[in-house]
């Protein structure tokens, strides 16, 4: 039985190979990678999410919005800030985030999106 989804004859075509392969020389796909692997956790993207419609909110209610203790909250927040998805800033006690710029905000909504029309299209 042959496989439908993969090519049944070898045909390179050189130009684009070339092209690609320069192209992704001046990239960096393990960091964009990570930034993906940072996303591919549920929690991590309803926080993504959250801040994404409020803009910004503070560790405790990022906690209580996704189930978790504010321990686990501001862990999954850190991940995030240390890839540069988000941000954060004190004021007295408290501890607020937010996305760290339009690109990642644009991400999640993008994200979201994609999963409306694929629901909407079965």
């Amino acid at each position: 039985m042959k496989a439908q989804d993969v090519c049944q004859v070898n045909c390179i075509d050189e130009e684009k190979v070339t092209r690609v392969k320069t192209n992704l020389k001046d990239q960096n796909p393990i960091e964009v990678a990570k930034i993906f692997k940072a996303l591919s956790d549920e929690t991590r993207v309803k926080i993504a999410y959250s801040l994404y419609l409020e803009g910004e909110l503070c560790v405790c209610d990022v906690a209580n919005i996704v189930g978790a203790t504010t321990a686990t909250a501001s862990h999954h927040l850190r991940i995030l800030r240390k890839l540069g998805l988000a941000k954060f800033r004190k004021e007295g006690k408290l501890v607020y985030y937010s996305l760290d710029d339009y690109h990642v905000k644009q991400l999640i909504h993008l994200a979201f999106e994609h999963q409306k029309e694929l629901i909407s299209n079965e």
